[in-house]
């Protein structure tokens, strides 16, 4: 099964979540974390993540900011990059009620990993990783990189 990573433009992502009222932005936020969690080659826990940030009212996102700006950080790792920590930059937003902006610097930053590494998706298109095939190196020395995963 292939597994491609699609680039999301940050000011249609902006758009959409003020004019659905922020529905979007909570769809946004699961495929950010979906993301992260597979460059990382993790298990998803994007739905228990959203349900815990919803459910404490808000306090588990503040965590959930910080916890994404460490995922970022190791899936730079994991793609050959130099790693870069923005995790104390997503707590401080996040506590001063600037989620939005967390989520846009994250999808930059994972789009600029896109062009950085050269991956594609299904249909030439660009996405996340080097492409179909390519036997990455995971964060836990196996063969298997989240863009080949079978």
């Amino acid at each position: 099964m292939e597994m491609y990573y699609y680039k999301r433009s940050v000011g249609v992502a902006i758009l959409l979540t003020f004019v659905t009222c922020g529905i979007y932005g909570i769809y946004w936020l699961y495929q950010l974390l979906t993301s992260l969690y597979r460059l990382n080659n993790l298990p998803s826990n994007a739905g228990l993540d959203i349900v815990l940030s919803i459910v404490t009212c808000g306090i588990y996102g503040i965590y959930l900011a910080y916890k994404m700006g460490k995922l970022e950080s190791t899936a730079h790792h994991v793609m050959g990059m130099p790693p870069r920590d923005d995790s104390i930059l997503y707590l401080i937003l996040t506590i001063f009620s600037l989620g939005i902006i967390v989520y846009a610097i994250i999808q930059s930053n994972l789009n600029n990993l896109v062009d950085q590494v050269g991956g594609h998706g299904p249909h030439g298109g660009p996405g996340y990783g080097p492409g179909p095939g390519h036997p990455g190196q995971g964060p836990h020395g196996g063969q298997q990189g989240p863009w080949n995963q079978n």
